[in-house]
């Protein structure tokens, strides 16, 4: 099977209380996108990717991929109102029989994390990196009360990259769109017809940028990374 990748960089990040978007911040004296343009670009089952980013921001992520010498990227196109519009039209700029769809804003995410979503996904049709949770979580009533506490050993909490067949994940979204269904990753389009999807465990260091707080986080877990990496 032949994959691309669709990464989206098109969130505006209003939790990260700067003008800047994440995708463009400084990580290790690169920007975010950068390193996770790296990964997929070093991934050998991956064969293309396009960058879905804000609209008007085309010129300034051509830049970024000019700079690091990505080769793999075929397209970089503007997203939409909301992540679905995003992912959409990556998906639609794109020919290739599976699709990764990844958020540019987790910046460590592994080639081989990549790979492993491939392969799970050949075998059983779609897959997403996910870990277990750690805490114990409690459902709400909505109105401050506890009502329940989910057995902890059957939950996960996913990321991204998620696996897909590009068409089935296209025919998902066209789905959604027409009954006016939202979710807040992709695998959750395929679970509402009924798919199944394989988890493959990942890196709880594989996190989302998303607060300020999760900058220096990164940066010391990319140090720690390139320290057990190093020969000895």
């Amino acid at each position: 099977m032949n994959w691309g990748a669709v990464v989206v960089a098109a969130g505006r990040g209003t939790r990260m209380e700067s003008a800047d978007n994440k995708p463009y911040m400084q990580l290790a004296g690169r920007t975010v996108l950068a390193h996770t343009l790296e990964a997929f670009e070093s991934c050998k089952s991956v064969k293309s990717i396009v960058l879905v980013v804000t609209p008007n921001e085309e010129k300034r992520a051509a830049d970024v991929v000019r700079l690091g010498g990505y080769r793999k990227i075929t397209a970089i196109v503007p997203g939409g109102a909301e992540r679905q519009d995003s992912v959409f039209a990556g998906l639609s700029a794109l020919d290739t029989d599976g699709v990764l769809v990844h958020d540019a804003a987790r910046p460590l995410i592994l080639s081989s994390q990549i790979e492993a979503c491939c392969r799970a996904a050949e075998e059983h049709g779609a897959a997403a990196l996910a870990v277990p949770v750690k805490d114990t979580i409690k459902v709400s009533d909505g109105s401050g009360f506890i009502v329940a506490t989910p057995e902890r050993r059957t939950l996960w909490s996913v990321q991204t990259p998620q696996a897909f067949l590009r068409l089935e994940l296209m025919q998902a979204h066209r789905q959604a769109f027409e009954e006016g269904a939202t979710a807040t990753d992709d695998a959750m389009l395929l679970e509402r017809l009924g798919h199944k999807i394989a988890i493959v465990e990942g890196d709880y260091r594989n996190l989302k940028i998303t607060t300020p707080e999760d900058l220096p986080i990164a940066e010391l877990l990319m140090a720690r990374r390139a320290g057990e990496e190093s020969p000895q």
